[in-house]
């Protein structure tokens, strides 16, 4: 059998905005990176959303982003590596505090949106976002977009390392995500999801734009909490991997202990 971590952002509302469902979310992944107030989040909705995820017995990451509140940390915006390990840092520290003070431990750490995106390609930036995650704690599980400059940083220093795989998100030929500004670069149909998402953890493989098959490597998949459907969609993954006989698990569980 094969055994997969399915994860979510959560706890992005901010004040007044509500932004997702997580609490139904909770019912069907197995770790939640968590907004630390950078992108998204606030102190109350971090506090909230780690309690939502205790109780339902969801390994809890911290998700740092870049400081745009406006563009939801979507937007590039050019920051040295020293600058990133910062914000990193502070960011995963401010979680974990959280986390800890519900008498519990923080599981991983997921860059978001932008800052992710650019540590898929930057080796000074990945490094640093790297070194920032081991730290604040050399325990704490790095994801990082499948076969990219992030993931690799992560294992040159030995931090446990989950390589990342999205369901609603289309890919290129070098193995990048599709920019979300192109055409096609979301998946929307429940089923075309769940078909790559089994692909890329029963053959490795997934089709990219191009029409070329790319290789892959899946522990861990990511579905997005601020979609309109995102509910529905998690429920029809979740169903779909069972049906493909494959287990999902939380990522502590998933990989392989460090010797």
């Amino acid at each position: 059998m094969n055994f997969i971590d399915l994860n979510c952002d959560m706890g992005e509302s901010f004040g007044t905005y509500k932004k997702g469902n997580d609490e139904e979310l909770l019912q069907y992944v197995t770790s939640a990176n968590i907004a630390c107030g950078f992108h998204a989040g606030d102190a109350s909705t971090m506090r909230n959303t780690v309690q939502l995820a205790l109780e339902h017995g969801v390994g809890i990451g911290a998700h740092p982003g870049l400081d745009d509140l406006v563009g939801f940390g979507r937007r590039t915006i050019d920051i040295t590596p020293k600058e990133a390990y910062e914000i990193v840092v502070y960011q995963i520290g401010a979680l974990k505090a959280f986390v800890e003070a519900e008498g519990s431990s923080l599981q991983h750490v997921k860059p978001h949106g932008a800052l992710y995106n650019m540590a898929a390609k930057n080796k000074e930036l990945s490094a640093a976002i790297a070194e920032a995650v081991y730290n604040v704690d050399a325990n704490l599980i790095l994801f990082g977009l499948a076969g990219t400059e992030l993931y690799h940083a992560g294992n040159n220093l030995n931090l446990h390392t989950a390589s990342e795989v999205f369901s609603d998100r289309t890919y290129q030929q070098d193995g990048t995500l599709t920019p979300r500004s192109e055409k096609n670069a979301i998946i929307t149909d429940h089923k075309t999801a769940s078909k790559q998402v089994i692909r890329m953890i029963q053959d490795q493989q997934v089709l990219s734009q191009q029409k070329i098959d790319v290789p892959i490597k899946a522990d861990t998949i990511c579905i997005h909490g601020d979609g309109e459907y995102a509910v529905e969609f998690a429920r029809f993954i979740s169903s779909a991997l069972k049906e493909a006989n494959i287990e999902v698990r939380k990522i502590s569980d998933v990989l392989p202990q460090k010797s």
